[in-house]
């Protein structure tokens, strides 16, 4: 089967791509978690039902409403249902402290707020602090029942005229460098995201595993695909590999998408090869740097495709590798998508020449409206060329080779600058990974009296391993050049991470004590 021809179109809606499955494939499983199943039928008129309360409670259209939870089927239908109405949505982590999560609910300025009981508890010492209307989605006491909040079954919305340019979500930065910024995408950049898609095999006999939270846009560009254009999507509330596995033979999967944390746990599983996975077509992965060993594990291992993004929950330009069809440039995050121009620059704004390091900028059809209510930060993140042209800036470094095809060096504020000498902590990780005890590295940067900053490293250890901090950092300096040695090696239990697998390096910084001047 084949998906919707309104995909083709230039401009189309979410709410017009799953009424047409439920007209056409009414008893078609949309949604899945656990025990439950949710036809497109149901999925459909649930959509009426929420799009009409929010009418009914006078939510207007580019107005927002904000949803703080775990990952469910009730989160899923509000979000949907909410754009049906024409009203954006800002999926907060609940992962972020309570302050955090009240000031971005403020910047959202959300109108309603949907939780459950866990997050309500924990937005508890700040509730009076937040001006948005709670709304319980698990019933329990965190806010005013969902099911007594919803418009009586049968309910159906007025219409309403979407448009390109109006807020489809707000998604909010991870805010690991501080206060997390309201990213606007407009319903025009998703559904340029949805044309994008096709290519990976979406359709109606797709069955896509999600295991990261429904608030990351990590997820959202797999979910979107997938249930728009008829597939069946299994939600899993957290991510445990041995359930993934178990929930992947028993639904036939045909897609995922896992942050590289994930993927390194599944491979890693003592029964992995136990499970009967033939049934996948394509795996997805973005959000953290993915490690050309692991690529080439999972492609011997694991059937069907790999597809690598990487891009901006900004948008602007999206580099695409599919691993599958080059496995001799699994060290790359592959070459820019079609329409998009992606560009490198130096300190002071201007094209480097090729095969030169600069900081990437990129320019798509899928590009953010804008930082909500942070006009100068949004400016911060643009970069225009001498004609005009728009670009995102990624804060990331990189270099195209001869074929096109970038690698990643780091993030720019990660770089170290020690004695004068520009250190790409991946460069050093890709080394301390290689050490037979190591089982992951993160290297950052601190403050030298000597070098200005200089690279420290923080490691988890595999199993059974009894080397020293002490041993790893020697072993790991002989393979280095001069001026990217490390000057310590802390071994701790994990690794500090976000929700979708990135590791927080400025909690690594905070934490690390020198015993000596360094």
């Amino acid at each position: 089967m084949h998906p919707s021809p309104l995909i083709e179109q230039p401009f189309g809606t979410y709410g017009e791509l799953i009424r047409e499955q439920a007209r056409n494939r009414p008893d078609h499983p949309a949604l899945i978690q656990d025990r439950r199943t949710v036809s497109f039928a149901t999925l459909d008129a649930m959509m009426d039902r929420v799009a009409a309360t929010l009418q009914r409670n006078r939510v207007r259209p580019t107005e927002a409403v904000a949803i703080c939870a775990g990952t469910s089927l009730e989160y899923a239908a509000v979000f949907l249902g909410a754009l049906r109405a024409g009203v954006a949505v800002a999926p907060l982590a609940p992962s972020s402290i309570a302050q955090s999560i009240a000031d971005m609910a403020a910047n959202s300025e959300a109108r309603l707020m949907f939780v459950d009981s866990v997050t309500a508890e924990q937005l508890a010492p700040v509730r009076a602090g937040i001006a948005a209307r709670f709304v319980a989605l698990d019933d329990s006491a965190g806010g005013e029942s969902f099911r007594k909040w919803l418009a009586p079954a049968g309910s159906v919305p007025a219409a309403v005229d979407v448009r390109p340019e109006w807020p489809f979500n707000i998604i909010y930065s991870s805010g690991t460098t501080g206060m997390p910024k309201g990213i606007v995408q407009p319903h025009g950049m998703r559904w340029a995201h949805l044309q994008r898609a096709q290519p990976q095999g979406y359709g109606p006999d797709a069955v896509t595993l999600i295991a990261t939270p429904l608030y990351s846009n990590t997820t959202l560009v797999s979910f979107f695909p997938t249930v728009t254009l008829g597939g069946t999507v299994v939600l899993m509330a957290k991510f445990d590999a041995a359930q993934y596995l178990e929930l992947a033979q028993k639904h036939r999967a045909t897609h995922t998408m896992l942050v590289p944390v994930q993927y390194q746990r599944l491979m890693a599983h003592p029964d992995f090869d136990r499970y009967d996975l033939s049934s996948f077509r394509m795996k997805l992965c973005t959000s953290a740097p993915f490690s050309a060993t692991l690529k080439a594990d999972i492609l011997k291992r694991w059937p069907g495709g790999l597809v690598e993004y990487y891009g901006m929950t900004e948008g602007g330009g999206t580099c695409i590798l599919a691993a599958h069809e080059r496995p001799d440039k699994l060290a790359t995050v592959g070459t820019p998508a079609e329409g998009h121009d992606m560009r490198l620059i130096d300190e002071a704004g201007r094209e480097v020449a090729q095969g030169e390091i600069g900081e990437v900028v990129g320019h798509s059809p899928a590009m953010m409206s804008g930082y909500h209510r942070q006009p100068e930060q949004t400016r911060e993140a643009e970069w225009h060329a001498p004609d005009g042209k728009r670009f995102i800036r990624t804060g990331d470094v990189g270099r195209f080779d001869a074929d096109g095809f970038l690698t990643l060096m780091d993030r720019k504020k990660d770089m170290v600058i020690s004695g004068g000498f520009n250190v790409y902590p991946s460069d050093l990780e890709a080394v301390l990974i290689r050490h037979p005890a190591v089982a992951e590295a993160a290297v950052v940067g601190v403050a030298s009296e000597r070098w200005g900053e200089t690279p420290v490293a923080f490691v988890t250890l595999r199993v059974g391993a009894g080397d020293t901090a002490l041993q790893i950092r020697n072993w790991t300096n002989h393979q280095l050049g001069k001026t990217q040695r490390l000057a310590a090696v802390e071994i701790v239990g994990s690794l500090p991470r976000s929700a979708i697998g990135k590791v927080l390096k400025r909690e690594l910084r905070e934490t690390f004590v020198p015993p000596t001047p360094l």
